[in-house]
């Protein structure tokens, strides 16, 4: 399980784990927020309405859910993940903080990996960088960065993302270091 503030790179990891680690499945969660330029419904993220969303809710189908920086929710599909797992199938959860105190307490024997930055100024610099927000919520979500890089003690292990393929590499060898 993979964790992080936004703007860290949790996405640019993940994606080089599934690029180079084709063996290790990477969960694809559901949200309620719009795609941005480039992302791939089913791939990057299930995009789902509010009624969709609160349907997976009532129904159970979620392993965690959350509401994201004050606005839209994201939630791991619960039947995916645990038919993977019931195969031997290692699997890579991007979640956010609140997802991963929601997983511990149904799945505490899974490793909890926080990603971190190299500083806050590099946080800052990378979501203003990426032009997806706007001040608002670049705000809101800088907000939303601080509490959860507070929580990095609840984590497993803390990955500097530096450089991506070395934060990726070093994720796939603590989820192997795991199955063995």
């Amino acid at each position: 399980m993979l964790a992080g503030p936004t703007a860290v790179g949790k996405g640019t990891v993940s994606a080089d784990v599934r690029e180079r680690h084709p063996d290790i499945w990477l969960s694809v969660s559901a949200t309620t927020r719009p795609p941005r330029p480039g992302e791939i419904d089913g791939v990057h993220y299930a995009f789902v309405d509010e009624q969709q969303f609160d349907r997976m809710v009532k129904r159970g189908e979620l392993l965690e859910w959350a509401v994201v920086h004050g606005r839209n929710r994201y939630g791991t599909p619960r039947a995916a993940v645990e038919e993977r797992l019931e195969a031997g199938v290692p699997v890579l959860l991007e979640i956010d903080l609140q997802g991963a105190r929601q997983v511990r307490a149904t799945m505490p024997q899974a490793r909890f990996v926080f990603l971190a930055p190299p500083s806050w100024e590099e946080l800052v610099h990378r979501l203003v960088g990426r032009g997806t927000e706007g001040p608002e919520e670049r705000e809101r979500r800088l907000a939303t960065a601080r509490v959860e890089l507070a929580a990095v003690r609840e984590f497993d292990h803390v990955i500097v993302n530096d450089d991506v393929h070395r934060a990726a590499d070093e994720l796939v060898s603590l989820m192997r270091t795991r199955e063995r």
